[in-house]
């Protein structure tokens, strides 16, 4: 994998994600949603890092190889520019807020139709949303 394999995959993500909820199938759309994110800050990961470098320390492995949000956050370094960003804007941050919540077991849940929507609306703003500003750093 590499980073515009990650971007690309972002991409069509998204696009599956919106087909599914026009369809009204809203867990699928919500569960496929949360992907979109997770394959951009893994492209945010792939542009740290040359090839022929390796993480020493296991601390960074298990913050590069999850779907927690929260954990490619900090492997991609965006702590900081995340805090950053919820403290300057409040739009960003319950669209984060939404985001973050977000967890790879959501295929086992039943997701309502609003849930799916705030999803999508919130990676998908393009003013203030969470795709936006990954986009940013990839």
């Amino acid at each position: 994998m590499n980073r515009l394999l990650f971007k690309k995959l972002s991409t069509i993500r998204l696009k599956e994600a919106q087909i599914l909820l026009k369809k009204g199938h809203y867990s699928g759309a919500y569960y496929i949603s949360g992907y979109v994110i997770e394959c951009a800050l893994k492209a945010c990961i792939a542009r740290k890092t040359r090839k022929g470098d390796f993480p020493l320390d296991r601390k960074s492995l298990d913050n590069i190889y999850t779907h927690e949000l929260e954990k490619l956050i900090k492997g991609a370094g965006l702590e900081i520019k995340l805090n950053n960003q919820i403290k300057a804007d409040k739009t960003f941050d319950t669209y984060w807020g939404v985001a973050k919540d977000w967890s790879e077991n959501a295929r086992y849940e039943q997701h309502q139709r609003k849930k799916a929507e705030d999803m999508i609306l919130s990676i998908t703003d393009s003013r203030k949303g969470v795709l936006q500003w990954i986009q940013k750093y990839w």
